[in-house]
Protein backbone atom coordinates (compact mmCIF):
# COMPACT_ATOMS: atom_id res chain seq x y z
CA UNK A 1 0.00 0.00 0.00
CA UNK A 2 1.43 3.46 -0.90
CA UNK A 3 1.40 6.74 1.41
CA UNK A 4 0.28 9.31 -1.00
CA UNK A 5 -0.65 11.85 1.74
CA UNK A 6 3.00 13.11 1.75
CA UNK A 7 3.67 13.76 -1.99
CA UNK A 8 7.38 15.15 -2.43
CA UNK A 9 8.08 17.87 -5.37
CA UNK A 10 11.77 18.36 -6.67
CA UNK A 11 12.46 21.76 -7.95
CA UNK A 12 15.67 23.24 -8.92
CA UNK A 13 16.76 26.32 -9.78
CA UNK A 14 19.98 29.38 -9.23
CA UNK A 15 20.19 32.71 -7.92
CA UNK A 16 22.37 35.35 -9.90
CA UNK A 17 23.40 38.29 -7.19
CA UNK A 18 25.61 41.10 -8.71
CA UNK A 19 25.71 44.45 -7.22
CA UNK A 20 28.40 47.45 -7.45
CA UNK A 21 29.49 49.08 -4.42
CA UNK A 22 30.53 52.65 -3.97
CA UNK A 23 33.04 53.45 -1.41
CA UNK A 24 33.80 57.35 -0.82
CA UNK A 25 37.10 56.98 0.42
CA UNK A 26 37.54 60.84 -0.99
CA UNK A 27 36.57 62.74 2.02
CA UNK A 28 36.33 66.75 1.73
CA UNK A 29 39.62 68.00 0.50
CA UNK A 30 41.55 69.52 3.23
CA UNK A 31 44.32 71.74 3.52
CA UNK A 32 46.70 71.51 6.23
CA UNK A 33 48.30 75.13 7.37
CA UNK A 34 49.97 74.70 10.59
CA UNK A 35 49.37 72.50 13.76
CA UNK A 36 45.64 71.69 14.09
CA UNK A 37 44.55 74.54 11.48
CA UNK A 38 43.13 72.93 8.24
CA UNK A 39 40.35 73.78 6.29
CA UNK A 40 37.57 71.60 3.83
CA UNK A 41 37.15 72.80 0.19
CA UNK A 42 34.72 71.45 -2.32
CA UNK A 43 35.39 68.30 -3.86
CA UNK A 44 34.27 65.97 -6.77
CA UNK A 45 35.20 62.17 -7.40
CA UNK A 46 34.41 60.20 -10.25
CA UNK A 47 33.80 56.46 -10.29
CA UNK A 48 33.53 54.54 -13.23
CA UNK A 49 32.91 50.97 -13.26
CA UNK A 50 32.02 48.01 -15.50
CA UNK A 51 30.32 45.01 -14.53
CA UNK A 52 31.64 41.59 -16.29
CA UNK A 53 28.53 40.27 -17.14
CA UNK A 54 28.40 39.75 -21.09
CA UNK A 55 25.79 38.29 -23.26
CA UNK A 56 27.13 35.76 -25.98
CA UNK A 57 25.79 34.74 -29.40
CA UNK A 58 23.63 31.86 -29.06
CA UNK A 59 21.51 31.89 -31.72
CA UNK A 60 21.82 32.04 -35.76
CA UNK A 61 20.44 36.10 -35.80
CA UNK A 62 23.51 36.19 -33.22
CA UNK A 63 23.11 38.18 -30.15
CA UNK A 64 25.71 41.24 -29.74
CA UNK A 65 28.02 41.32 -26.45
CA UNK A 66 27.43 43.63 -24.30
CA UNK A 67 28.47 44.84 -21.16
CA UNK A 68 27.24 47.03 -17.79
CA UNK A 69 28.83 50.03 -17.31
CA UNK A 70 28.48 53.45 -15.76
CA UNK A 71 29.81 55.90 -13.67
CA UNK A 72 28.82 57.52 -10.20
CA UNK A 73 29.38 61.50 -9.43
CA UNK A 74 29.81 62.54 -6.05
CA UNK A 75 29.71 66.19 -4.92
CA UNK A 76 30.76 67.24 -1.34
CA UNK A 77 30.50 70.90 -0.64
CA UNK A 78 31.06 72.02 3.16
CA UNK A 79 27.59 73.73 4.16
CA UNK A 80 29.47 76.02 7.11
CA UNK A 81 30.84 78.61 4.54
CA UNK A 82 31.61 81.11 7.48
CA UNK A 83 33.90 77.87 9.53
CA UNK A 84 35.81 77.99 5.88
CA UNK A 85 36.21 81.77 5.99
CA UNK A 86 37.51 81.34 10.10
CA UNK A 87 40.09 78.74 9.03
CA UNK A 88 41.63 80.90 5.60
CA UNK A 89 41.66 83.92 8.04
CA UNK A 90 43.31 81.69 10.67
CA UNK A 91 45.90 80.41 8.06
CA UNK A 92 46.44 83.90 6.64
CA UNK A 93 47.12 85.43 10.19
CA UNK A 94 49.67 81.96 10.57
CA UNK A 95 51.38 82.83 7.02
CA UNK A 96 52.22 86.41 8.09
CA UNK A 97 53.87 85.16 11.71
CA UNK A 98 55.70 82.87 9.51
CA UNK A 99 56.99 85.37 7.66
CA UNK A 100 57.62 88.07 10.47
CA UNK A 101 59.36 85.09 11.93
CA UNK A 102 61.82 84.62 8.89
CA UNK A 103 62.51 88.52 8.71
CA UNK A 104 63.48 88.63 12.19
CA UNK A 105 65.54 85.95 11.83
CA UNK A 106 67.42 86.75 8.88
CA UNK A 107 67.67 90.66 10.29
CA UNK A 108 69.44 89.18 13.52
CA UNK A 109 71.87 86.62 12.02
CA UNK A 110 72.73 89.15 9.85
CA UNK A 111 73.59 91.70 12.48
CA UNK A 112 75.54 88.91 13.92
CA UNK A 113 77.34 88.66 10.93
CA UNK A 114 78.26 92.08 10.45
CA UNK A 115 79.18 93.06 14.33
CA UNK A 116 81.32 90.31 13.92
CA UNK A 117 82.97 91.88 10.68
CA UNK A 118 81.40 89.26 8.16
CA UNK A 119 79.20 89.97 5.61
CA UNK A 120 78.13 88.14 2.02
CA UNK A 121 80.57 88.38 -0.79
CA UNK A 122 79.36 90.77 -3.42
CA UNK A 123 77.70 88.72 -6.25
CA UNK A 124 77.79 86.09 -4.55
CA UNK A 125 74.29 84.06 -4.98
CA UNK A 126 73.30 85.40 -1.18
CA UNK A 127 74.74 88.71 -1.42
CA UNK A 128 71.07 89.98 -1.11
CA UNK A 129 70.09 88.79 1.90
CA UNK A 130 71.29 91.26 4.05
CA UNK A 131 71.90 94.07 1.98
CA UNK A 132 68.80 96.04 3.65
CA UNK A 133 70.30 95.26 7.24
CA UNK A 134 71.88 98.70 7.97
CA UNK A 135 72.41 100.36 11.74
CA UNK A 136 70.32 102.28 13.13
CA UNK A 137 72.79 105.29 13.61
CA UNK A 138 73.72 105.35 9.75
CA UNK A 139 69.41 105.99 9.45
CA UNK A 140 69.65 108.84 11.70
CA UNK A 141 72.71 110.32 10.45
CA UNK A 142 71.80 110.24 6.78
CA UNK A 143 68.13 111.90 8.21
CA UNK A 144 70.20 114.77 9.76
CA UNK A 145 72.64 115.45 7.11
CA UNK A 146 69.60 117.02 5.08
Amino acid sequence: MQNTSNPVAAATGNVTNQAVQFQNNGAPSRQYFAGSNSCNGPTMTLSPFMMGNQVQPVDPAGLVKTSNWGAQVNFMVPLDGDMIELCKKIAARHEQKMRLNYELIRAGKCAELMQKGFTFRPGSRVEHMCNDIVPIVSITNAGSNN
